[in-house]
């Protein structure tokens, strides 16, 4: 498991690799699942396409994301691997008392991943808010075509609204990450030990010559669990994830109150129904099988890759 591995150098360095396989994969569907957010139809996306800029519009604001994918997907890793160590010392030195509950590796997982979800919504909160904020306008010589940059973006929201303009929807961010990754890695352990059991059941009762080897379990497990993992994430996050995608596309010069992240769901629900809080999901969860069916297994043959070269 993800809390086994052995130093965070390491961590750093697969998990950026990781990241690198799978960063570009998702990049068009972002896109189209942030318009799908941000319209009240699949007409108005559909036949408004043209309006954004054509097909080059749905790389937009995407410069910074893809750079730095490698460090954000390092992080996460390394983040959780220091916090799977750091429980495990505070559950050997008692701190849990005598319960059974601190004890499951399932509920390790799911704080573990809490804590590591907080710090990707630091670094990802501003990230998401420019991303969006270019993604939504239409093309040149329109009235909200305001940014020609990610870094024009930056400055101009910096200059007119400061810091607290930048960190525009960091607290929804938050709700979403820190129970996410909780969901997360805990589905993921869960699901690969369920996994690499009933392989390694079936291969020895197999009779046939051939039977597959424990390293080629493990691998299998962890793709599977990875797109297990990433659906389930998605399916409890999104709501979240589209009120996210409201705050930050509203007007920077919105009230605090219509930015509370209650009020911007109950107004969706209002206007357009409970379905419009799951907009864009199918969408989505197209991107998150197939990438996080990539992420945990590519991890894991670089762990053990410079595992084998440093140890």
């Amino acid at each position: 498991l993800l809390s086994a591995t052995p130093c965070s150098r390491p961590l750093f360095h697969e998990s950026a690799s990781t990241q690198r396989t799978c960063a570009l994969g998702g990049t068009l569907i972002i896109a189209v699942q942030v318009r799908m957010q941000t319209t009240s139809s699949k007409g108005s996306l559909l036949s408004n396409f043209s309006s954004y800029g054509g097909i080059s519009s749905l790389f937009r604001g995407m410069g910074p994301p893809l750079s730095s994918a490698a460090v954000i997907n390092a992080v996460i890793f390394a983040t959780y691997g220091q916090s799977a160590r750091l429980y495990d010392d505070a559950l050997s030195a008692g701190y849990f008392g005598t319960s059974n509950v601190a004890k499951d590796p399932i509920v390790k997982a799911v704080c573990c991943g809490g804590l590591t979800g907080f710090m990707q919504s630091v670094i990802v909160g501003p990230m998401e808010h420019i991303k969006c904020r270019l993604q939504i306008q239409h093309g040149k010589g329109t009235p909200d075509n305001v940014y020609r940059s990610p870094s024009d973006a930056v400055r101009s929201i910096l200059r007119t609204h400061g810091v607290r303009g930048l960190l525009r929807g960091w607290w929804i961010t938050c709700v979403r990450e820190v129970p996410g990754f909780g969901v997360y890695f805990g589905c993921y352990d869960y699901c690969k030990t369920k996994i690499t059991d009933h392989l390694s059941k079936q291969s020895a009762n197999n009779q046939s010559s051939f039977s597959l080897s424990p390293s080629t379990h493990g691998l299998l497990a962890a793709t599977v669990s990875g797109g297990i993992a990433g659906i389930a994430t998605w399916a409890l996050t999104y709501p979240a994830d589209i009120i996210k995608t409201r705050i930050q596309t509203t007007s920077l010069d919105a009230q605090p109150r219509d930015l509370q992240m209650i009020r911007v769901g109950w107004q969706m629900v209002a206007e357009n129904g409970w379905r419009s809080l799951f907009r864009g999901l199918s969408v989505t969860l197209v991107r998150a099988l197939p990438v996080n069916a990539v992420v945990f297994p590519v991890y894991e043959i670089c762990l053990m890759q410079i595992a084998q070269r440093e140890y």
